[in-house]
């Protein structure tokens, strides 16, 4: 067994009350505030992303600004209703079986971020196919937004003292209130930085400056390409799931087998991003 020697500036983890306050039996907590926030957030990023024709192709928005908003409600039920499916049929399949009572209690954690992808995926294309615009301007408006909602949430998932990382002496290591006595990597925090504060970055110059929503799919892909690398790179220092483990080798995880189709669906992208052709919202 490896000694772990314990830095001398280790981190007290802080102590935040999961639930932010209580109406009745009501609670409203951290997580699900993550989310609203997000997506909230998101959203009003991508109206003005929307708002701007001379980052459009021909210098002509796509889509109107009331599809925008009527869509907020759909992301919102694909991320959630999406990232639960995934996380029972990806990560905790069997457990739910056993109390499938469980599968409600999103307040718990318990939300998978490919299946999230899955779920806003399907309602994307429901949503175009019915407004009948290109389904590839709303994937990169939609992805040019999505490090946002990703940076609350993994936040959330620090507060809830949830997907800590792996045992560490790094001189800013967390110990969790459920990860045992030890210091752990604060993979949360290595999450919202990656996966929320860069990456959004690096779009937000695509978008702004190289004028990449001008080749559709190209944002959509260079999210999805960005994500996973994020994930994959991120995945050494976050423990996995202790019902899953690592799949082989002490080092292969759940999380870098669902990054690494991202890594090829997000070249792919951006590679053919040049010989779409896009279709106007018509009235």
């Amino acid at each position: 067994m490896d000694i772990i020697f314990l830095p001398f500036s280790l981190l007290t983890f802080p102590e935040i009350d999961p639930v932010i306050f209580s109406i009745g039996p009501f609670d409203v907590r951290w997580y699900g505030l993550a989310y609203v926030v997000g997506i909230l957030l998101g959203w009003a990023y991508a109206r003005e992303l929307q708002k701007r024709s001379n980052l459009w192709p021909n210098n002509q928005q796509p889509m109107k600004l009331i599809d925008l908003d009527d869509f907020v409600l759909w992301a919102a039920i694909g991320i959630v209703v999406g990232g639960r499916v995934g996380y029972i049929l990806f990560y905790d399949f069997a457990s739910i079986m056993q109390n499938p009572a469980r599968i409600f209690e999103v307040w718990n954690g318990g939300m998978s971020f490919h299946g999230g992808v899955l779920g806003t995926v399907a309602a994307m294309m429901l949503f175009a196919y019915l407004r009948k615009f290109s389904v590839w301007s709303l994937f990169d408006i939609v992805c040019a937004a999505a490090p946002i909602g990703i940076f609350f949430g993994r936040v959330a998932n620090f507060i809830n003292g949830e997907l800590w990382g792996r045992l560490t002496a790094a001189p800013w290591a967390f110990v969790f209130p459920d990860g045992g006595p030890f210091p752990r990597h604060p993979s949360q925090l290595y999450e919202a930085i990656l996966e929320g504060i860069v990456l959004f970055l690096i779009l937000a110059v695509l978008c702004l400056v190289f004028k990449k929503l001008k080749k559709p799919g190209f944002i959509a892909g260079a999210f999805i390409f960005g994500y996973g690398s994020a994930r994959i790179f991120v995945e050494f220092f976050r423990e996995p799931d202790a019902h899953i483990g690592f799949l082989f080798g002490g080092w292969f995880t759940m999380g870098m087998l669902l990054s690494i189709p991202l890594l090829a669906i997000g070249l792919w992208g951006m590679l053919t991003a040049s010989s779409r052709e896009i279709k106007i919202r018509s009235e």
